[in-house]
């Protein structure tokens, strides 16, 4: 099966006009709602450096975001049909972007740090995981930046976080 193709939208409709539009580059407010039919709306605005709201959402944490949940969802999916048992995963991710001298920029790294804790599976197995994970990517496979995982793997008894 290959060549499927998957459609995404999303409106975002700036809210930030104080009164005089952008009349000058302190005159506005970068705020803005990123809208996604039938889901919450996330409230956006520009990083801090670019005179953004710290309390809103910022394009480049959503993208370290999206990148450290594709790697997690694909990993979970990997573990589940490998017999590896995750009772928790979480990840503290960073990105790097560098300013160039016009303004622009890019992303000039991204770094995950997933923990897994599993209570059943091969825990050589469960660390390997990642670099499929990683391969199998959506986002991962669509940026240019290089994306680095530094897994960790933890055992911890069954029975664990049963319910």
């Amino acid at each position: 099966m290959t060549g499927r193709v998957h459609h995404y939208a999303a409106t975002v409709a700036w809210t930030g006009d104080l009164g005089q539009g952008t009349a000058g580059y302190r005159s506005f407010s970068r705020d803005h709602d990123i809208r996604m039919d039938g889901k919450p709306v996330i409230a956006g605005s520009s990083d801090p450096a670019f005179r953004g709201d710290a309390t809103r959402h910022n394009p480049e944490d959503l993208l370290v975001g999206s990148a450290a949940a594709c790697h997690m969802l694909w990993y979970l999916h990997l573990a589940s049909q490998a017999g590896v048992i995750v009772r928790g995963y979480t990840d503290d991710a960073t990105g790097e972007m560098t300013e160039t001298a016009d303004g622009g920029g890019a992303f000039s790294r991204i770094v995950l740090r997933p923990r897994v804790e599993i209570s059943a599976g091969d825990p050589d197995l469960a660390r390997t995981l990642h670099v499929r994970a990683h391969e199998l990517c959506f986002i991962a496979n669509s940026l240019r930046c290089p994306i680095e995982v530094e897994a960790e793997v933890v055992v911890v008894p069954q029975g664990v976080g049963d319910v």
